[in-house]
């Protein structure tokens, strides 16, 4: 998961186009209209350097400690940091100079189409604005200091994770998912109020709902994106019924149970996001006892990548109220990244380490000759899509052998199952991300509606997964993601396109292989120029299918992930 450090609304550009009269005053008022967006320019960038590393590095040391002092600084510094976007003059002198059309400049347009939709965002009510932020904070950190109790015994999510996999205990199992639940009480009411305090900032700026603002703020139609998530149902849909049949009949021997009987808890994770261990490949065992931070320094290395900086600033091992989960979090926007992780050594956190840092390296080598406000990824989607394209490299056979020394006589035992839970992954991970799409859409079009009822409908329709007899709580609550990272997880399934169209572009054009999908990138520095000269160093300096489509040859499309996971099923 990426995290930035910005936490301003950024609206879609509405831009009016004038037609001016050719003159010389015009052209006298022209001139001065650059001037003052070089001058502001200049100013934003002045006061915004030491703001979002203050912010970052506060967001940063709560996320670690826990400590309440710490998140009351996030919330702190995050309105602070926040306010500069709600200033209306600036706001003004922005849209005054956007409506007038007349930068010509591509890189100063850019620049001003990005400041203007933050501007423009933030033109809310301040004191609504940093109730917000608080509310936000505040829901954060019950999530990040929450542990699972089961028989008395605390368990972090690491522990949960490993009971979920490794038991065959029906009643343990049941217990262990049950307890994870229970976070949903805790935080549900919380949610919902914080969803109604999004709506009010969406609707104050004319969005039927923040869902929709959302959606069209980072240059998606929400139309677009409900006809593709059709279009990836469709396509994924039957593929996932073969695939889930075996699952359940794989499952139900292992706990000595009739298919019809399995239960939530018996799929291996706490939301079946992530896919079971059907397969007689046993991943886990080849990261065993191996240094899973000297395996990523190494892999990014032979790319011609040095991410020996970002490990040394990070934190990647359990301690006491620290997160649980995984992010990236660029500092400065000069080179200051981090990576958050919880390391144990088997394949989840393998592929999680091999993830964060293709966040990282996307971070890092973006171009610090670009201006300021254009050193981010050209879009969430984009840096989440070179992190799973790494992601996937810990259960390719190719990089098995090529990282952990593996036998030829081992990689062509393991390479068919090693694709095959790949591909296992790629179909439960895509049936999972309907069930969250689906369900934010619906959230904030009516928080008021029974949300319980409505979760478990789309974990039916979508998973084919059956909700417990009689239950009744809020199980959505107990995702985080739909707290703290609202309207964002259909992007990781664009990452997931995008990935296999980048990844089919680098095997075809930079290796000159048919290998699609037994190719590890390793020691090839060719590919990792590509991918800083192509992706990485152009930042936000284009709109995202404007950046595909120079490093592709194509905009964004479904088809190379079909031709890798689905076809031939």
């Amino acid at each position: 998961m990426k995290k930035t450090g910005i936490l301003f609304i950024s609206l879609l550009m509405i831009g009016t186009t004038l037609i001016l009269f050719n003159s010389c005053g015009s052209s006298n008022k022209n001139d001065d209209m650059k001037a003052e967006l070089k001058d502001f320019i200049k100013s934003y960038e002045d006061t915004m350097r030491p703001l979002m590393k203050e912010y970052s590095e506060a967001v940063w040391n709560a996320e670690v400690s826990g400590k309440e002092e710490d998140y009351e600084k996030v919330s702190e510094y995050g309105f602070k940091y926040s306010k500069v976007f709600t200033n209306k003059e600036s706001f003004e002198l922005l849209k005054k100079i956007k409506e007038a059309g007349i930068i010509d400049d591509s890189l100063m347009s850019r620049q001003l189409d990005v400041l203007y939709n933050a501007y423009l965002g933030n033109q809310v009510d301040e004191k609504l604005l940093e109730e917000i932020i608080g509310m936000e904070t505040a829901v954060s950190q019950k999530y990040n200091t929450y542990r699972v109790v089961v028989d008395g015994d605390t368990l972090t999510d690491n522990e949960v994770e490993q009971v979920l996999v490794s038991s065959t205990d029906n009643e343990k199992l049941e217990k262990t998912w049950t307890a994870h639940k229970n976070i949903g009480p805790t935080v549900a009411d919380d949610i919902i109020a914080l969803v109604k305090k999004r709506n009010e900032v969406a609707k104050e700026l004319g969005f039927n709902n923040y869902h929709e603002m959302s959606l069209q703020l980072s240059e998606q139609d929400p139309k677009e994106i409900d006809e593709l998530f059709d279009e990836l149902d469709d396509l994924t849909r039957d593929a996932f019924a073969v695939l889930k049949d075996d699952i359940d009949e794989h499952l139900s021997k292992r706990y000595g149970i009739a298919k019809e009987e399995l239960m939530p808890w018996h799929y291996q994770n706490r939301f079946f996001q992530e896919a079971p261990k059907i397969y007689t490949l046993d991943l886990d065992k080849y990261y065993e006892g191996k240094d899973l931070v000297q395996l990523t320094t190494d892999y990014y290395a032979s790319l011609g990548m040095d991410i020996s900086d970002m490990v040394a600033n990070s934190d990647l091992f359990e301690k006491p109220g620290k997160n649980q989960h995984a992010f990236c979090i660029d500092i400065d926007n000069e080179g200051d990244v981090r990576i958050l992780c919880n390391i144990s050594d088997n394949y989840k956190w393998m592929n999680t380490m091999l993830h964060e840092y293709g966040h990282g390296v996307y971070d890092k080598y973006i171009s610090r000759d670009l201006p300021f406000a254009l050193r981010d990824p050209a879009h969430t989607f984009t840096t989440e899509a070179i992190a799973m394209m790494f992601g996937r490299m810990a259960s390719n056979a190719q990089w098995m052998q090529d990282m952990l020394g593996i036998s030829d006589e081992e990689k062509a035992k393991i390479q068919e199952d090693a694709f095959k839970y790949t591909r296992l992954e790629q179909l439960v991970f895509s049936r999972w991300s309907q069930v969250m799409y689906r369900f934010e859409k619906a959230l904030y079009e009516d928080p008021d509606q029974d949300l319980n009822s409505l979760w478990w409908n789309l974990v039916e329709k979508y998973q084919l997964m059956k909700k417990p007899e009689g239950r009744n709580a809020p199980d959505w609550a107990s995702k985080i993601h739909i707290a703290t990272s609202p309207c964002y997880y259909h992007n990781y399934h664009l990452g997931e396109l995008l990935a296999s169209q980048l990844n089919h572009y680098i095997v075809t054009e930079i290796m000159k292989s048919d290998q699609i999908n037994n190719s590890s990138y390793y020691g090839n520095k060719e590919v990792g120029q590509y991918l800083i000269d192509k992706v990485f160093s152009v930042g936000n300096r284009y709109s995202w299918n404007i950046m595909i489509e120079k490093a592709t040859g194509e905009k964004l499309t479904a088809k190379y992930y079909a031709e890798q996971f689905v076809e031939g099923l």
